[in-house]
């Protein structure tokens, strides 16, 4: 399909003739002789005198070129362009932050597998967060790890191939031993700085009680209301623990921090019910997609240029050499 992108440069068509029929044809002084006995000339030739004027005759084949030329020109004025099929693409309308505690409780072999096996914690998680990153398809996720302070694993992006292998190759301690949930909060809004969708999800992941953010997690979790973040927080480990130990949850805080940002909070002992609270956040915030579409489109004013340049330079040719009519005899 083509598709003029200036048709309004066809009205500039009959301006060589508006031209032509118009404004006053051109004059041009020249050098002429003198006749002493001019009257007497005029007179025996029956002539009648008047103003000196010479009017230069165009062929046909001069004024078909020209005309053919203007018209060549006034089609490349309006920027033909080929029109391609409509192409559709599904973009992102949420942008989800995965925060990871990797702290050294983490490494604490005391959840249960789905097949009733005790594993490592930071292992479990990761098989289910794995396949939760697995059904992003359309979202832009990011992946944020945190222990004595927070790090950006991944920046936002659809490439979930990459993301889960970033995953994979996290570890224990590789943020260090402690636990800075507010930190990790504060960074996840950093993060969401450079995201231009409304609907943004943090998905916090801890065992611990935060042990010496800079921010505090409510004050956090404050701001990220502020900035229209929704934060779902996930408390793994042994809620049991005594008072005095290390490895205890802070699950009030946890539940604090979804309040304040609207998110909810959830528990899980297990690696089954980890899988449940996933597809439960899900439910709740279900994927948000737009559509872009375009049509590519081509240009085409080169063609009348091209035909215009060579038509002009096989008519200059021509014309150095003039077909000469042989006489009769």
């Amino acid at each position: 399909m083509i598709e003029w992108a200036a048709p309004w440069a066809f009205i500039l068509l009959p301006l060589p003739w508006l031209v032509w029929r118009f404004m006053p044809p051109f004059r041009e002084r020249t050098k002429a002789i003198r006749v002493p006995f001019f009257d007497t000339f005029v007179a025996a030739m029956g002539a009648t005198p008047r103003e000196g004027v010479v009017v230069p005759q165009r062929s046909k084949v001069d004024t078909a070129i020209a005309i053919l030329l203007w018209l060549l020109l006034v089609i490349a004025l309006a920027q033909p362009q080929r029109l391609g099929d409509r192409v559709e693409i599904k973009q992102a309308a949420r942008d989800v932050i995965l925060a990871i505690d990797i702290s050294g409780s983490m490494d604490v072999k005391d959840f249960k597998a789905s097949d009733g096996t005790e594993v490592q914690r930071l292992l479990a998680v990761k098989r289910v967060v794995q396949d939760f990153v697995k059904k992003r398809e359309g979202d832009r996720v990011a992946l944020i790890v945190f222990g004595s302070r927070a790090y950006v694993q991944s920046p936002f992006t659809e490439d979930l191939k990459t993301l889960g292998q970033l995953l994979d190759e996290t570890s224990v301690g590789m943020a260090g031993p402690n636990t800075v949930i507010g930190d990790s909060i504060g960074l996840a809004i950093r993060t969401f700085e450079s995201s231009k969708v409304d609907q943004r999800l943090l998905i916090l992941l801890s065992d611990g009680s935060d042990t010496g953010s800079r921010m505090t997690p409510l004050n956090a979790a404050t701001i990220a209301a502020q900035r229209g973040v929704s934060i779902f927080t996930i408390a793994v480990g042994d809620p049991d623990a005594s008072p005095d130990s290390k490895y205890i949850v802070d699950v009030d805080t946890l539940q604090e921090i979804a309040s304040r940002s609207g998110g909810e909070y959830f528990f899980a002992g297990d690696e089954k019910t980890l899988e449940t609270v996933y597809s439960r956040i899900d439910e709740l915030t279900p994927r948000k997609t737009q559509t872009l579409s375009y049509q590519p489109r081509e240009a085409l004013a080169y063609l009348p240029i091209a035909v215009a340049a060579v038509l002009l330079c096989l008519y200059a040719l021509i014309r150095q050499f003039p077909v000469r009519r042989k006489s009769q005899a």
